[in-house]
């Protein structure tokens, strides 16, 4: 089992190299090697301009370990004494990363702030949505104590009623180190150019990293029970069904058939899994009796102890099925390898439109785990009155290719009787 971050720091400190960035670099890329998750290129090359004090926007796709990008700016700030924020844009992605963090630097030295929650708030780092980090900007402006910025799914930058939240501190701090991460930003030269005239630190584009996984995609004209049979005949799960209200996703989770999902020894495993959790009544039963079964449900309404533990469970390959929703586009840690949109038209709040460009490609880019998939699945599924106009168009074929062969049959007959008769007849 490999060292822990906080660990690592304290053995630098230890040998008074906290302030030898050489032996960062090392300590961090060793730290990485030992996990099994060697650094790709660009994660190289991010964790070099960290550590040269640029701004960083990667600028890379989803799967491609932003992630470790962002470890290594909240590494790089304790090492240098600095706090460092990092914000995201639900309470339930900034949860996640609160445990992700305290698992490598500790308790004492990672706190959360949301609307609900304050914990452990004058920690070295501190966890928390993009509406906090903008609100204390305003407040307290260049008096912030905030020396490195961790911006996730930094594209709600150009977002319509929230853009604002990741506009400001960018406005009203200058002297924090700036990590932006995003997979699909576009251009990006009026950041670079803008970041560099405000705070005078230089900004390096990170936009140069392949997926480690390709997608395959299909546009499937057939119901969501049949395509999703197909799939796990198919052995292309565990397999995401992604709906734009909380509400359908739990109602497609119990609309399945879950006599045979698992194996008697995977319904053993989730039962041991499930011994020590406490589900509380109405959901959290509907939830149980649906991960005995092998079909999680994961949205950011859930609790976090439900949202992880179906994340472990996906994780350990025992939930062949997970119905959520959209926020699996920001973020949110379930390793899928087929992601199954049920549609492409969502509700915004204001009105009912397309899937964005932006949103699918966010969306899309969570099918395929690396290390595990060769290939990510993704699958959009046909409206139904497209799949019952195939199907009643299949229909009419089949009747008229039925209809032609027994005229073939008839007009066979009558010509192999004519031959049958003799001169005499």
């Amino acid at each position: 089992m490999s060292a822990t971050l906080n660990e690592i720091l304290d053995d630098l400190e230890d040998e008074g190299r906290l302030g030898d960035d050489d032996a960062l670099y090392e300590a961090f890329t060793s730290w990485a090697q030992g996990t099994g998750r060697p650094l790709y290129p660009h994660q190289e090359e991010a964790l070099v301009e960290i550590l040269a004090g640029n701004h960083v926007i990667a600028a890379t796709p989803t799967g491609s370990g932003k992630s470790m990008i962002a470890l290594a700016a909240h590494f790089t700030s304790m090492a240098h004494g600095g706090r460092s924020y990092y914000t995201a844009p639900l309470k339930a992605l900034v949860s996640e990363k609160f445990f992700d963090l305290v698992s490598l630097f500790g308790a004492d030295n990672v706190g959360m702030v949301t609307g609900d929650v304050s914990l452990n708030a004058d920690a070295p780092i501190i966890c928390c949505t993009a509406e906090i980090l903008a609100n204390q900007s305003l407040r307290e402006g260049p008096t912030l104590d905030a020396d490195m910025i961790v911006m996730d799914e930094f594209h709600f930058y150009g977002d319509r009623q929230r853009g604002w939240a990741w506009q400001v501190p960018l406005l009203e701090l200058r002297t924090p180190q700036v990590v932006a991460m995003s997979a699909t930003l576009g251009d990006t030269t009026r950041f670079e150019r803008a970041w560099k005239e405000r705070t005078g630190r230089d900004v390096s584009l990170i936009d140069d990293a392949e997926r480690p996984v390709p997608l395959e995609f299909e546009y499937v004209v057939d119901r969501l029970h049949d395509t999703v049979e197909r799939l796990l005949g198919e052995g292309r799960w565990p397999v995401y069904i992604v709906h734009f209200s909380q509400r359908d996703a739990v109602a497609t989770a119990q609309s399945f058939d879950r006599s045979s999902l698992l194996s008697p020894e995977q319904k053993k495993a989730i039962a041991a899994q499930l011994a020590g959790v406490s589900f509380t009544k109405g959901f959290g039963q509907t939830l149980k009796s649906l991960l005995a079964q092998g079909i999680g449900v994961h949205h950011a309404g859930m609790l976090p102890r439900y949202r992880r533990l179906v994340e472990r469970l996906t994780q350990a390959g025992l939930l062949p099925i997970v119905c959520g929703t959209d926020t699996l586009g920001v973020g949110i840690n379930v390793p899928i390898r087929t992601v199954l949109m049920t549609s492409l038209v969502k509700y915004d709040g204001r009105r009912m439109r397309h899937v964005s460009a932006r949103e699918f490609h966010q969306i899309a880019g969570r099918a395929g785990r690396a290390g595990f998939d060769t290939v990510g699945f993704v699958r959009v599924l046909a409206p139904e009155h497209e799949v019952d106009a195939a199907r009643e168009r299949a229909r009419l074929s089949a009747a008229q290719e039925a209809a032609r062969d027994a005229r073939e049959a008839k007009r066979a007959a009558k010509k192999s009787g004519k031959k049958r008769k003799g001169p005499s007849d």
